[in-house]
């Protein structure tokens, strides 16, 4: 029976992933001759300075000026193998093509070929894809894998990888690693790449990060590493957003995340994909892609802030409840190409650009998506439609993508029409090129027009950021400084607010926390840890009949612990300039006591909460122990911030 089951529930989730595994195979083309390329692109060489980092919605380099995400994924060394068959069988590998776990095209283009036909599309950015896999093969890739590439000949794929690197990078490209694939097999089904832990801890899949990162970390136009694709459900279990368990895809990448960022390159952009899949794809059951919609209520707070992207993928054939599947495991759900303009419009915002569009709140961030496609073969009108609809969300939204896939075949093994139609630049065996850049592909517009669509570009100003603390499952120290000091209250459940920023806000229940930025700490750093109320000053009881927990004159509040509902102690950190005394309390045990347009967002979904105004500092928690009474905060002292905080 268990068998039946397995057998059953394979077939319905097979083709549950989104990249685009189920489409059109290319139909028969004949060769490309010489082309006129009829793109107009924006100057992918642009000048930009190395690393990257976010103000607000926006991805900004070194110097603050807008850098726009225009990437495309340059796919081959996370795996093109189906998982059936002779792997030396191009047959048994994703539209003909054998990768042979390295970038695609290196057996039929010279690399400086690639990069120029690469700059020509208007791409700055490359999506770098690999598997865990790639990284411990010792095998030297085939000579013909690399025929074009002599020099590479002998290399294993990490050695070819790490060619790739170099010449994208040197050719002023950015750089984005992207951990695909657990195996180095073709994405995205019941393919053993469901989770980043399939097979293997998320400790382990984390070390395999931080290896990655200081493999690259002298390299500045490596610019950032995405964490996992398409997490989605394998045979028997769900991943999940805060649940706290092994399948807490939230809490995996913050673990990850924080790692890289503090033990590997700091420098970093982090980029986390929404969860792909959920469920099973039967009409009647629970099933789903979340994409980001969970990020509105549980965001990530790092250990470097300004880090942080969100990510997420569209293809027309699969939609927010459909798998994309047809025949068995297909549902009665839309498919993002089955809808209207406006329902469309609507959904995106829904799962993935409210992210960047609703300023001022604790998950605002740059929202890349980074797949998305279609086939140069593809003659229906809704897939088309439905094309030329996302480019114009895109365009519109000014938003940062990377097209799925950047490099394919034009012609199999064997030099007859084949490889992968959705690619925008294909090949033949002998180097010639067809795709977006040339005459007769009807992407050709679209993407001109996303290329050309008006968007913010130069400075962008620094903005107040809001960042969430939870201690649902864990500690949450986002503080590096604070690290550094070691176990601050052992036993508790932590929360510490990011260096560079201050507690403002604080729930009844539930354990959440709001930090927003400040330049308030003291460049030496240091805390102080109050337990009880030493500090509080004779006749300066600001919560009578209440337990305070008050910082020492001179600091302001940065963290916070717990045990069980009851508050154990607050942390308090030096403020660089004196502060002022006088203050307010700010009650929050009874509802919400909030600045007017809730700055930050709601933080604490469902529960109690207070909040310090822009303007004000905290420098105390209190609660109470009376019997049948919560001892979790039920107030804040709120100051005012002195100088140029204040304003």
């Amino acid at each position: 029976m268990k068998s039946l089951l397995r057998a059953a529930l394979c077939a319905l989730l097979l083709t549950a992933g989104a990249v685009p595994a189920q489409a059109a195979q290319a139909s028969p083309t004949g060769p490309a001759g010489p082309a006129s390329e009829t793109v107009t692109t924006a100057d992918a060489a642009e000048a930009w300075t190395p690393p990257l980092s976010t103000r607000g919605r926006y991805v900004v380099d070194a110097q603050g000026d807008r850098f726009r995400l225009r990437s495309g994924n340059w796919d081959g060394a996370q795996g093109s193998w189906n998982g059936s068959g002779d792997r030396n069988d191009p047959a048994t590998h994703h539209s003909g093509q054998n990768a042979n776990g390295i970038p695609l095209g290196l057996d039929r283009v010279p690399l400086p070929t690639l990069l120029a036909d690469f700059r020509a599309l208007g791409l700055n950015s490359i999506r770098l894809p690999f598997s865990n896999e790639m990284l411990r093969t010792t095998a030297p890739v085939p000579d013909a894998a690399v025929a074009a590439n002599p020099a590479l000949r002998g290399r294993t794929p990490l050695q070819v990888f790490d060619a790739v690197v170099a010449a994208l990078t040197d050719g002023g490209f950015a750089v984005i690693l992207n951990n695909h694939t657990v195996t180095t097999r073709w994405c995205c089904g019941l393919d053993g790449n469901e989770r980043w832990n399939s097979g293997r801890s998320t400790a382990q899949w984390a070390d395999d990060w931080v290896f990655l990162a200081r493999r690259y970390r002298d390299n500045p136009r490596v610019v950032g590493a995405d964490l996992y694709n398409e997490v989605r459900r394998d045979v028997w279990d769900d991943p999940n957003w805060g649940l706290g368990d092994n399948h807490d895809w939230h809490a995996a990448a913050q673990e990850a995340a924080d790692r890289i960022l503090a033990e590997a390159n700091p420098n970093l952009l982090i980029v986390v994909e929404g969860i792909n899949w959920f469920g099973l794809p039967i009409d009647g059951f629970p099933h789903g892609r979340p994409t980001l919609t969970p990020v509105r209520t549980l965001s990530h707070t790092l250990v470097a802030s300004g880090k942080l992207v969100y990510s997420a993928h569209f293809y027309g054939y699969t939609g927010p409840h459909h798998s994309g599947a047809t025949g068995i495991g297909e549902t009665s759900d839309l498919r993002y190409q089955d809808m209207s303009a406006a329902q469309l419009e609507q959904t995106l915002y829904d799962q993935a650009f409210f992210v960047s569009a609703e300023t001022g709140a604790h998950f605002t961030a740059p929202v890349w998506i980074s797949e998305f496609g279609i086939g140069a073969d593809e003659t229906g009108a809704a897939p088309r439609t439905w094309f030329d609809r996302l480019t114009g969300q895109l365009a519109r939204n000014d938003a940062d993508f990377a097209y799925w896939p950047l490099v394919g075949w034009s012609t199999d093994a064997q030099g007859a029409p084949g490889g992968d139609t959705w690619a925008m630049l294909r090949y033949d065996a002998a180097g010639r090129r067809s795709g977006v850049l040339d005459a007769g592909d009807w992407r050709t517009a679209r993407w001109s027009g996303l290329l050309t669509a008006p968007g913010r570009t130069g400075p962008v100003p620094a903005t107040t950021a809001w960042y969430q603390l939870t201690t649902d499952h864990r500690d949450h120290n986002a503080s590096l400084l604070t690290r550094a000091g070691g176990d601050w209250d052992s036993g508790a459940r932590k929360a510490v607010c990011p260096d560079g920023s201050r507690l403002t806000g604080l729930a009844h229940t539930g354990g959440r926390g709001l930090c927003t930025t400040s330049g308030l700490r003291a460049p030496t750093g240091g805390h102080t840890v109050v337990r009880d109320e030493r500090y509080v000053p004779a006749g300066g009881d600001w919560a009578g009949g209440y337990t305070k927990f008050q910082c020492p004159a001179g600091q302001f509040l940065t963290g916070y612990s717990l045990r069980g509902e009851r508050v154990s102690a607050a942390l308090c950190a030096p403020a660089r300039t004196a502060l002022p005394a006088a203050g307010r309390t700010l009650w929050f045990d009874r509802g919400d006591n909030r600045p007017p347009g809730g700055p930050g967002g709601d933080y604490a979904l469902g529960h109690y909460k207070g909040q310090c105004l822009p303007t004000e500092y905290a420098a105390g928690i209190a609660f109470t122990t009376r019997v049948a009474a919560r001892p979790s905060p039920a107030a804040l002292l709120c100051r005012p911030l002195p100088g140029p905080e204040a304003g």
